[in-house]
């Protein structure tokens, strides 16, 4: 027979190892949205992310693992029409939640601060967004005409062979990258943040570097014009800032007054910016011909 207080300390060892997965409104429109249904208990967004703080805290406090998604109140309604599920449910709420810890990106509750976690959430949910869209638009351009090459697959092998390249020139540092290609109606943008240290390799997010590789790859695809931008960091030393145009399939080095003049141009309104100090704006680096190639299929 199991004592009471013995099956109490079960089931608290047992909810450790349960995971949880909080959906979380981090827009004040989308906020506004819930509102509508009548279940929903909340109506002021500063208050709803101290209660969702003071939930993450317990539920941190339980020694479990927990994580944070973006609760979308358009996708909720139209999971909650292809499900026949009542939307004005908490029950419904919950289903949807558990349907974005499977399919959706999270971030990991370690004890950051709202001001922290909201944004950080809100870029990996724009970072897979747009790994997604570059993905399908990769997907879509088939197969070449003249050699039956799949013309995605041929782009993603060219822009991680590029990325690979432009990590080993740039040497030793804190490397930061910015790739942004025009793709129909969006502006894909991608960041990479790596290190290397001596002559050995980059040390990188694998997962960030494949979606800088593929929204590169969309523009080599599509022939789309846009760019890449390097910054490297070193302690005791100024920043260096290089640049390279993305045409016709491949980069070309940006000349060093291209680079400035990139860096110190307001791109909303075209008005100069004063440059940043200790921040010397250089020449993008050749990258060695046979690295340069355009794919076989073009």
């Amino acid at each position: 027979m199991t004592r009471p207080g013995t099956t109490t300390s079960l089931r608290r060892a047992l909810r450790r190892e349960v995971p949880s997965t909080v959906g979380l409104l981090a827009d004040e429109d989308d906020f506004t949205a819930m509102r509508r249904y009548d279940t929903f208990a909340f109506d002021d967004h500063p208050a709803y992310l101290r209660q969702i703080e003071g939930l993450l805290k317990a539920l941190a406090a339980q020694g479990g693992h927990t994580t944070v998604a973006l609760f979308d109140p358009e996708e909720y309604a139209q999971f909650c029409e292809d499900t026949g599920l009542d939307p004005d449910r908490p029950a419904s709420r919950s289903r949807y939640t558990a349907e974005l810890a499977a399919t959706s990106p999270r971030i990991a509750y370690t004890g950051q601060p709202m001001t922290t976690l909201v944004p950080t959430l809100i870029d990996t949910a724009v970072r897979h967004a747009t790994w997604e869209y570059a993905t399908m638009l990769l997907t879509d351009t088939g197969t070449c005409a003249d050699c039956g090459q799949d013309i995605g697959r041929a782009a993603f092998d060219q822009a991680s062979h590029l990325l690979t390249r432009l990590l080993e020139a740039a040497g030793p540092g804190t490397h930061h990258l910015v790739c942004s290609v025009a793709a129909a109606d969006e502006q894909l943008l991608a960041v990479l943040h790596a290190t290397r240290d001596g002559n050995g390799p980059a040390h990188l997010d694998s997962d960030a570097a494949a979606e800088f590789a593929t929204v590169l790859a969309a523009g080599i695809a599509l022939d789309s014009p846009g760019g890449v931008v390097l910054r490297t960091s070193n302690p005791g030393a100024r920043d260096r800032l290089h640049g390279w145009r993305l045409t016709h399939g491949t980069l070309h080095a940006l000349t060093e007054a291209e680079v400035f003049s990139a860096y110190c141009t307001d791109a909303r309104t075209g008005e100069p910016l004063p440059p940043e100090p200790d921040v010397d704006y250089r020449a993008g680096f050749a990258l060695a011909p046979e690295d340069d190639d355009r794919p076989t299929h073009h």
